[in-house]
C-alpha cells in the first residue's frame, strides 16, 4: 500500500503546485518534465527505484490531469463566459437571499460540452418576494453569464474550489417542478427538515449554534459569535469535518458494538448520508473516507496505514475536482489530520506515562481525568501544527488561548452533537417530545457560547500576524519543535523548548506593543475594506474614529481585534463622522467586543435606522452618547483632538464631522466623505494648521480632497481608506491632486493597516 502513498502525495503536490502557483499554460509541458524525471531513478536499486520512479509519474499525472481536466470541465463555462443567451438547468440547492434577490446553485446542460454548476442569480418578483425554488426544479431563463474566477475584483479559486464554474444573472426563470424528487436531492432536503427542526425545538439564542454543529451552515450564527470562535480557536466545531464524523462513529459504535460488518455497512453509508446533508465540503468527505478505510480494514485484514489513507482520500477528492486543492477548507482539513497523525499519539503517550496506577476508586478516577485531559490537550496540539502556519497565513491571525478553550469546550460539543441530533430528527416527527428534550440541551448551546464569548475577551487570546515580531516568533517556535523532533540525545526536557518559546512570545507582544505605542501618539488606519476605521492611542488611552467597511469580517471585530491585540480592552471614545455603513456598520459589533465609555455622534437624522440601531446598542452596553451641534475638543492622554461640528446640508455625507488630532508637531486630519464645498468651509472655519497626515476624503472620490484643502493643509502623508468598490476610488484625478501636492500615498487595499507613530511629539 506504500505505493500508493507514493504515488498519491506527489499526485497532491503536483495539483497543488498547478492550481495555486504555475500559469496554466506550464502545466502540461511541466508534467511531461515530470516523467522524464523518472529516468534517472532507474539507475536506483531495489525500493529507492519504486519509490523515485512512482513519485515522479505521481507529478506527472497530478500536473497532467489539471490540465486535461481544465481542459475538458471548463470548455463550457469559457464558451459561455461574456454571453447572453437562454439557458436550461436543474436546481441543486436551497436559495439564498442576496443583496438583490436570490442566489441558488443550478446545474447548467449546455447545447455543446459537460454540464456545468454555476450559481445563480434572480430579481425578486414583482410583488417584491423571492422565488420559491426547490433542489430538483427544472429551470429555463434568459442570462448573462461571467467565469467564477473572481471576487471583489480579484482573481480566485475560491468558486472553483467548490465545482461552480460559472456565475448567471437572469430577471426571471420559467419553473416546471418534477412530480417526484430524485433520490440525488434527498440529502438536500434532510438538511432542510433538520434545519427546520432544530429552529422550532430549541431556544432562539440556542438554534443557531445547533444547526451549525449538525448541518454546517454558519449563515445564521451571529457575526460576533463565529469571530469569538474563530479568535478561540473553536472555528472548526461549527465546520462539519472530522470531529464530527468521530462523534457520529463513537455514538453507532455504542449501539451495534462489535459487530464490525453490520458497523461497517451502516456507518459507511451513514457517513456519506450525512457528508451529503453537510454539502459534501472536502473536510467532511475527508472525514467520511478515512473513516470508510478504518471501518473496512479489519474486515479485508489489513491494518490501516495513516499516510497511505491520508494521501489516497487527498488522490480521490483532486480526481473529483482539481481545484479543491485550492480550498482553505481541504487544506485546513488535511493539515489537522495529518498533525493528529504526527503528534498526538507520541504527545499523549509522553504526558501519560508516568500516570499513578493502582485500582482505588480515586486513583481511578485521577487517570481518567489527567487522560482525557492529556487526550484532549494532545489533539487540539497535534492539530494545530500545520494548521497555524495555515491560519496565520490567511487569517493573519492566530488563537493563543485555543488549547484553553477547546479543553473547556469539545466535551460540550460532542455532547451538544449527539444529542442535538437526536433531538433535531426526533424534531421532525414528535416536535413536542423533541422541545423537551431540547430545552436542556439549550442551556449546553449556552455554555460553549459563553466560553466562546468570554476567552475571546481577553487581551490576547488572539494576536495579528501582521507585526514582525510575532511572524519571527512563529518562525522560532518551528525552530524549536524540529530541533526537539530530530535532537538525537535524550530529549528528557521538554519544558526548555516549550519555556523559551514562551519568554520569547512575550517579549514579541512586548516590542510590537512598544512598536507601535511607543510614542506620544499612534494612529492606525485599519483595513476594513471599502470603509473607513481609525485607531488612536497614546498614553494608556485609545479612540476609534468611524467602524465601517466590507470587508470579508465585520469591521466591529476588526477594530475589536486590532485593539485587543495590544492588549486593550476598553475604548475611550469612539467618533462616528456621519451614519452611513461604511463608516458607522461595525459599531454594534464593536460594542458587543469592548467596553466603550463615550460615543461622539453628529446630531442629524434622528430617524435613520443605522442611527437608532447604534443609540440602542451603546444604550445596552453603558456606553455614553454625546451629541455634537457645535465645534468641541476631547483629550486623548497628552494629544488633543478637535471635532467640527456639521458645516453642511442635506445629505448625510454633507453633515458629518471632521476631526483634528495633535501631538506636539503631528496633526492627523479626517473628514469623512465631505465633499469639496463642505471642505472649503472647513479650510474657511476651522483654523486648520499644516498638517502631516491627511485621511484622503470618501475613500479617495473625485469629488473630495480638493486642491482647496491640500493648498490649506499641505499634507506630507496621505492614506486612502478603500476596498473593492465600482465607484472607481480612487479617483485618478484624487492621486494627481495629492502627487501634485507632494504627499507621499498609502492605500489600505495595497498595504493593509497602516500605522504611523510620532517620536518626540514630531
Amino acid at each position: 500500500m506504500r505505493k500508493l502513498c507514493c504515488f498519491a502525495a506527489p499526485f497532491g503536490a503536483a495539483v497543488f503546485l498547478a492550481v495555486c502557483l504555475l500559469p496554466e499554460v506550464f502545466w502540461l509541458p511541466a508534467g511531461g518534465l515530470c516523467a522524464l524525471l523518472a529516468l534517472p531513478g532507474l539507475l536506483l536499486q531495489g525500493e529507492r527505484r519504486m519509490v523515485w520512479v512512482i513519485a515522479a509519474f505521481g507529478l506527472a499525472a497530478g500536473l497532467g490531469w489539471s490540465g486535461v481536466y481544465t481542459g475538458l470541465f471548463h470548455a463550457s463555462a469559457r464558451g459561455l463566459d461574456g454571453t447572453e443567451q437562454t439557458a436550461a438547468a436543474a436546481v441543486t440547492g436551497w436559495p439564498r437571499e442576496a443583496a438583490y434577490g436570490c442566489s441558488v446553485t443550478v446545474r447548467l446542460t449546455p447545447e455543446q460540452g459537460p454540464a456545468v454548476n454555476a450559481l445563480l442569480y434572480l430579481e425578486p418578483l414583482e410583488d417584491g418576494s423571492l422565488p420559491e425554488l426547490k433542489p430538483g426544479d427544472q429551470l429555463r431563463f434568459t442570462g448573462r453569464f461571467r467565469r467564477a474566477d473572481t471576487i471583489a475584483g480579484a482573481s480566485s479559486d475560491y468558486y472553483y474550489s467548490k465545482d461552480i464554474l460559472l456565475f448567471a444573472y437572469a430577471d426571471t426563470a420559467e419553473v416546471q417542478r418534477p412530480e417526484h424528487s430524485s433520490p440525488r436531492y434527498w440529502p438536500a432536503y434532510v438538511s432542510r427538515a433538520l434545519k427546520e427542526s432544530a429552529a422550532r425545538c430549541f431556544t432562539e439564542d440556542a438554534a443557531p449554534l445547533v444547526t451549525s454543529l449538525l448541518t454546517g451552515d454558519k449563515s445564521t450564527l451571529p457575526g460576533g459569535l463565529y469571530s469569538a470562535l474563530r479568535r478561540t480557536g473553536l472555528a472548526h466545531v461549527v465546520a462539519v469535518s472530522g470531529l464530527h464524523m468521530s462523534f457520529l462513529a463513537g455514538g453507532l459504535s455504542l449501539l451495534l458494538g462489535r459487530r464490525r460488518r453490520l458497523m461497517a455497512v451502516v456507518g459507511i453509508s451513514l457517513m456519506f448520508f450525512f457528508a451529503a446533508v453537510a454539502g459534501n465540503t472536502p473536510s467532511v468527505l475527508r472525514a467520511a473516507f478515512l473513516h470508510t478505510f478504518m471501518l473496512l480494514a479489519p474486515l479485508v485484514e489489513r491494518e490501516e496505514d495513516k499516510a497511505t489513507s491520508l494521501s489516497a482520500v487527498l488522490l480521490l477528492l483532486l480526481l473529483q475536482n482539481p481545484y479543491a486543492v485550492a480550498s482553505l477548507s481541504l487544506q485546513l482539513s488535511f493539515a489537522s489530520v495529518a498533525g493528529i497523525y504526527c503528534f498526538t499519539g507520541p504527545l499523549y503517550r509522553r504526558w501519560t506515562a508516568n500516570l499513578p496506577q493502582g485500582n482505588g476508586l480515586r486513583t481511578r478516577l485521577l487517570r481518567g481525568l489527567a487522560s482525557w485531559l492529556a487526550g484532549t490537550l494532545a489533539v487540539t496540539t497535534g492539530a494545530a501544527v500545520f494548521t497555524t502556519p495555515l491560519t496565520a497565513y490567511y487569517f493573519q491571525m492566530i488563537s493563543l488561548i485555543s488549547p484553553l478553550s477547546n479543553l473547556l469546550a469539545l466535551w460540550a460539543v460532542s455532547g451538544l452533537f449527539m444529542a442535538g441530533l437526536v433531538t433535531a430528527v426526533l424534531g421532525v416527527f414528535l416536535p413536542g417530545a423533541a422541545a423537551l428534550l431540547a430545552l436542556p440541551l439549550s442551556w449546553l448551546a449556552r455554555l460553549i457560547t459563553w466560553i466562546a464569548l468570554t476567552l475571546s475577551r481577553l487581551p490576547f487570546a488572539a494576536v495579528g500576524m501582521d507585526s514582525v515580531y510575532l511572524r519571527l516568533w512563529l518562525l522560532l517556535v518551528y525552530l524549536l519543535l524540529a530541533l526537539w523532533l530530530f535532537w538525537r540525545g535524550k530529549r528528557s526536557r521538554p519544558w526548555v523548548p516549550v519555556g523559551t518559546g514562551l519568554l520569547c512570545l512575550c517579549a514579541a507582544l512586548g516590542f510590537q506593543f512598544l512598536g507601535r505605542t511607543g510614542g506620544p501618539l499612534t494612529v492606525s488606519v485599519l483595513d476594513v475594506g471599502q470603509g473607513l476605521s481609525a485607531a488612536f492611542y497614546a498614553e494608556g488611552h485609545a479612540l476609534l474614529v468611524d467602524c465601517g467597511g466590507s470587508g470579508p469580517e465585520d469591521p466591529g471585530d476588526t477594530a475589536a481585534d486590532y485593539l485587543q491585540s495590544l492588549g486593550l480592552t476598553r475604548l475611550d471614545t469612539l467618533i462616528l463622522t456621519h451614519f452611513h455603513a461604511d463608516h458607522a456598520g461595525g459599531v454594534p459589533q464593536l460594542l458587543a467586543r469592548l467596553e466603550v465609555d463615550t460615543l461622539v455622534l453628529p446630531a442629524v437624522t434622528p430617524e435613520d435606522p443605522l442611527r437608532l440601531e447604534i443609540e440602542a446598542a451603546a444604550q445596552a452596553s453603558g456606553a455614553e452618547l454625546l451629541w455634537v451641534t457645535e465645534p468641541m475638543e476631547l483629550t486623548l492622554g497628552g494629544a488633543r483632538l478637535r471635532v467640527f461640528a456639521p458645516l453642511g446640508a442635506g445629505s448625510v455625507n454633507e453633515e458629518g464631522l471632521s476631526v483634528l488630532c495633535s501631538s506636539g508637531d503631528f496633526d492627523v486630519l479626517m473628514t469623512g466623505d465631505m465633499d469639496g464645498t463642505i471642505e472649503r468651509r472647513l479650510v474657511k472655519y476651522g483654523d486648520l494648521p499644516d498638517i502631516e497626515l491627511l485621511v484622503a476624503g470618501h475613500h479617495g472620490s473625485k469629488y473630495a480632497t480638493s486642491e482647496d484643502l491640500l493648498l490649506a493643509v499641505q499634507p506630507e502623508y496621505a492614506v486612502i481608506s478603500v476596498g473593492y468598490n465600482r465607484y472607481g476610488h480612487p479617483a485618478p484625478e484624487v492621486l494627481e491632486r495629492l502627487a501634485a501636492a507632494g504627499c507621499e500615498i498609502y492605500r489600505t487595499d495595497w498595504s493593509g493597516t497602516l500605522t504611523f507613530t510620532v517620536r518626540d511629539g514630531g
